[in-house]
């Protein structure tokens, strides 16, 4: 196991190229979800192994209920899947989301907006499911606080599929972020691409502004 000076206390995912990656092996568009469960749990393996104490996966966000039905469908399922998953696993779970849509799954309804314990509890891990950062902000409007208000700052934001762009992935908690590129789709997850990242991650100037 490769040691490192700084581990980021967390890290964001952007877990994106599904889609193309279904495209590239000839697959319809929406079977690249299903595909994208299990590199979360082999990330999720590896960050427990480095010692990572929080992580905020991207579900699903507003915006991609624009798609076609069978792909709603299909990242809908995937993150339900996904949860039902790592409840048999050791982590506190915090799902962020707009639960008053009718986008949001009622199969995640009682881990919304609370974090729930499973297992022995290892790591927070946060799931953004029918997020949109206006939403979020919104929060401020009404109470005074962020609907994400728990989540911490990011750290690090690590985004597969090449793209080079936040997408609303928690705007305020990301603002001092470093954000890692990987060109590969997320479907094609593999444990060098995370060790690449924090091996970036030890040279990063993290001033805050100062």
């Amino acid at each position: 196991m490769e040691s490192f000076q700084r581990i980021p206390a967390h890290i964001g995912v952007i877990p994106d190229g599904n889609r193309r990656w279904a495209v590239r092996h000839g697959y319809p568009k929406k079977d690249g979800y299903r595909y994208g469960i299990a590199p979360g749990f082999r990330l999720y393996e590896m960050m427990l192994e480095y010692g990572i104490r929080e992580a905020t996966f991207y579900g699903f966000t507003k915006d991609n209920n624009k798609r076609a039905p069978d792909q709603r469908a299909a990242f809908t399922h995937a993150c339900v899947d996904a949860v039902r998953t790592l409840s048999g696993k050791d982590a506190n779970l915090l799902v962020i989301g707009n639960t008053a849509s009718p986008a949001f799954p009622p199969e995640l309804l009682e881990y919304a907006n609370r974090r729930v314990c499973f297992g022995r509890g290892k790591i927070n891990l946060n799931f953004l499911v029918n997020y949109d950062w206006k939403w979020d902000l919104d929060g401020l409007k009404e109470n005074g606080r962020l609907r994400s208000e728990e989540i911490p700052r990011v750290d690090l934001l690590i985004r597969w599929g090449g793209r080079r762009r936040l997408s609303g992935f928690l705007p305020a908690q990301s603002v001092y972020a470093d954000f890692y590129i990987v060109d590969d789709y997320w479907p094609d997850f593999q444990p060098p691409q995370f060790l690449d990242a924090l091996r970036w991650y030890q040279d990063c100037d993290v001033t805050l502004g100062g």
